[in-house]
């Protein structure tokens, strides 16, 4: 085995996602899992249109369609099983593009992935390989492996993406920080018949029920979940029955409604890892976080780890920027996990209370939040913005915010017609002067490239500004109110990321 750029350690989604980017991008990857297959059952349930974009971008869209519908709303029900409040989705036109909130089944967008991954160029596939051992210097990392592809080989980066046990964590030494969730739950996963599916609500739904707190989700086609909280004593091992488990469900449906298709429990934990990288080694996904899967965000925040952290190494590796670039990553990548996983721990924290008299005040100041009336409130408005890292520091709303894509008028959407990469994106309803050095500039309007929803004017109206800097990941570093603003913004991006000279806007 030659030596590679890259080495990703771990091929499930987060993965399979890295190896595409990086191929993409032109750095030769070797990606290995000691696993030979693909999990064949149902874990992840919620992708959502941010993810669906990065899908779009690396041209597994069409493979992943028909493994994906939109996800419905989420009714949360009190203690009296009165609505108390509703989560769905932002409405049409949709920002990104696509359906905001979805969901899919994760063994065949999986194989999408890695499928793609294989017949890129430059990323080489090692399946039932296993690392045994890693030593880095100053330039490189040295990889021990065993299994089918025994040997050593060296990578001058390093993405462990190999879940929550990650060996790469812990060759590293990279603790994890506790941030006080922990609570047993089972996952049941029924591939139900017609008939139970006409009947069973329509709507997935939270049943905040001091008695038992259960979730209710409708995946793909006939596949329905059930997340239901064990209680004190319970065992976890007698509630995995299938007895038990038909038990649980009779309030819903029975053995004649469908077939048991996978059911097992897990502790809903919240983790993040002290650091995000040592040197050349960096972790993504389980490896480095763990949240409660009450809003669906637990996958989708291992693949913005990797689209976060991927076009940084294309940078260094191929020195366009400097190393300091890399610190950045786990800065911002920490704090974003750190803000949603309180925000997915409140909702939580509705939904498991047990106490009938503080369920019965947290129904009541739910209401008030509505004004009386179940609020309702978008899965997109939980997920929060970048807070720190590569984001200008001038503090306005729209830095570290993720830029939208609009539908263009001649159809398409922005990135496949216009590309991707560093973008100054420019407000061009009024004529644009010519470009200057530093990023590619796209005008996007009447005197550009006309869009057909008005999605990005309502934008730049609502952020009053006249262009944006927007990074390869789609996360916006800064904007410019005016034309006369915009020679500053691209000298404080230059200065920030430590970019060195214009090739670092290829």
């Amino acid at each position: 085995m030659s030596d590679f750029d890259v080495a990703v350690i771990g091929f499930g989604p987060c993965g399979a996602l890295a190896a595409n980017l990086l191929g993409q991008a032109g750095l030769t990857t070797l990606a290995i899992d000691k696993a030979e297959e693909i999990y064949p059952l149902p874990r992840a349930l919620a992708l959502d249109h941010e993810i669906f974009r990065l899908f779009d971008n690396i041209g597994v869209l069409d493979a992943v369609r028909p493994h994906v519908a939109p996800f419905t709303a989420s009714q949360h029900f009190g203690a009296q099983g009165q609505l108390i409040r509703r989560i769905d989705m932002v409405p049409p036109p949709h920002p990104q593009g696509y359906t905001p909130s979805m969901v899919f089944r994760q063994p065949p967008v999986e194989a999408a992935l890695r499928a793609a991954a294989g017949r890129r160029a430059g990323v080489r596939v090692a399946l039932g390989t296993e690392l045994v051992g890693m030593a880095q210097s100053d330039t490189a990392v040295t990889l021990r492996l065993r299994g089918t592809e025994a040997g050593t080989v060296t990578a001058r980066a390093v993405i462990g993406c190999d879940g929550a046990s990650s060996v790469v964590r812990q060759m590293l030494g990279i603790g994890l920080e506790d941030l006080v969730f922990d609570e047993p739950w089972i996952v049941i996963d029924v591939m139900v018949n017609e008939a139970a599916a006409a009947r069973l609500p329509h709507s997935s739904a939270q049943y905040c029920e001091p008695a038992r707190p259960t979730s209710y989700l409708i995946g793909v086609g006939l596949h329905r979940r059930w997340e239901i909280m064990l209680l004190p004593g319970e065992d976890p091992r007698e509630m995995v029955a299938e007895a038990r488990i038909w038990q649980l469900l009779s309030r819903w449906i029975g053995p004649e409604d469908g077939t048991l298709w996978r059911a097992a429990t897990y502790r809903f934990h919240a983790l993040v890892a002290e650091t995000w990288h040592r040197g050349r080694v960096f972790l993504a996904g389980d490896a480095a976080h763990q949240q409660p899967p009450f809003i669906g965000q637990g996958m989708c925040q291992g693949l913005r780890d990797v689209a976060n952290l991927v076009w940084r190494l294309e940078h260094v590796l191929r020195g366009r920027a400097g190393p300091g670039l890399f610190d950045s990553y786990g800065a911002e990548r920490g704090a974003h996990v750190r803000r949603l996983t309180g925000r997915i721990k409140a909702i939580g924290q509705v939904i498991c209370e047990r106490d009938p008299e503080l369920a019965a005040a947290r129904d009541a100041r739910v209401l008030a939040e509505g004004g009386g009336a179940p609020l309702t409130i978008t899965r997109q408005e939980i997920v929060p913005p970048l807070e720190c890292g590569l984001i200008d520091d001038s503090g306005h709303k729209a830095c570290g915010t993720l830029f939208p894509q609009p539908l263009l008028a001649a159809g398409g959407l922005m990135d496949a017609v216009c590309g991707t990469g560093w973008r100054l994106v420019v407000d061009a309803r009024m004529p644009v002067g010519p470009g200057g050095a530093g990023p590619r500039r796209l005008a996007i309007g009447p005197h550009g490239v006309a869009e057909a929803e008005g999605v990005l004017a309502r934008w730049f109206d609502a952020h009053a500004c006249h262009a944006a800097l927007v990074r390869p990941d789609h996360y916006v570093f800064g904007v410019a109110a005016g034309p006369e603003a915009v020679d500053g913004l691209v000298a404080r991006l230059r200065q920030r990321a430590d970019l060195r000279g214009d090739e670092a806007f290829c």
